[in-house]
Formats: C-alpha cells, structure tokens, sequence
C-alpha cells in the first residue's frame, strides 16, 4: 500500500473511532456533578425587586424604608427619595 492510502486509512480510522466514542462522552458530560460542600452551603442572601425601577438588589445591600407596618427596599436613595416623594403627592 502507498503512504497516501495508509494515511487516508488512518484518519478514516481515526474518525471512526470518534464517531463511536463520542457519543459516551457526552452522556458523561450531561450528568450532573456529584453535590459539592459548596452547594450544601446556605443562601447568604436574598434578592428584592425595587418598587420604583423594578431592579432586582441583593437584600443585604439595599437601603430599607419602613414604609407603613413594611419594609420596602431600594436599590439607590434615588429610588427611594422617589419612593416617598409618589407616596406623599398619593395622601
């Protein structure tokens, strides 16, 4: 056989052998992965949704308005000077 027939054969070979094993190692791949010590770990923080421009803040991190008997968050003192300057033109 020529050089060029072997290589030719060769790379058939090669991509055949990709073709069939391939596949298992995507299946592989899809599985989840085992749980972690991160992934055990609690929720630090929740997100809230600021009433004025709908963005969703970390709640550790928003700036609080006791506003009747609730806690309303705000994602900036802009929001929330906003927030209170709507409420007062509503009473």
């Amino acid at each position: 056989m020529s050089p060029i027939k072997l290589l030719v054969l060769a790379i058939l070979l090669y991509l055949g052998y990709r073709l069939l094993t391939g596949g298992k190692k995507k299946d592989k791949a899809e599985r989840p992965a085992a749980p972690t010590e991160q992934d055990d770990a609690p929720i630090v923080d929740v997100l809230v949704e600021d009433p004025v421009c709908h963005k969703l803040v970390p709640k550790q991190q928003a700036i609080r308005l006791q506003h009747k008997e609730n806690i309303v968050y705000f994602c900036s003192e802009v929001c929330c000077n906003r927030f209170v300057s709507q409420e007062g033109e509503k009473e």
